[in-house]
């Protein structure tokens, strides 16, 4: 997967705009950082527990930010062993953490 590719991925998310932090490209959503782009890799700001589910799942893919910002969920998306499946799967749980108030637009059906 390429850089573009991931952008792509996150800017479709309901919602989200692309900023700067700190020299490298962004992506929020209400306001909030959810993902972010650094050194041709992503990096997703999930919680602890789902940082550990998608490395349990895809360790090649997915690693722990280095430091107390990985203690706390931060998680590197290794972009040229990822997929766009696994990468929507983890931009989507950041993008869900940040934006709790957007709700799912799909339509519901009942009996």
């Amino acid at each position: 997967m390429t850089p573009e590719e991931y952008r792509e991925i996150a800017l479709s998310l309901e919602g989200a705009i692309e900023g700067s932090h700190m020299d490298h490209p962004d992506f929020r959503v209400g306001g909030k950082i959810f993902a972010t782009l650094f050194k041709g890799n992503g990096v997703v700001l999930l919680t602890p527990q789902q940082q550990g589910a998608l490395i349990r799942s895809k360790p090649q893919v997915f690693v722990p930010v280095k430091g107390g910002w990985g203690k706390k969920g931060s998680t590197t998306v290794l972009l040229q062993e990822a997929d766009k499946k696994s990468v929507r799967e983890a931009l989507s749980l950041a993008w869900r953490n940040k934006a709790p108030e957007i709700r799912d637009s799909r339509p519901r059906f009942t009996k």
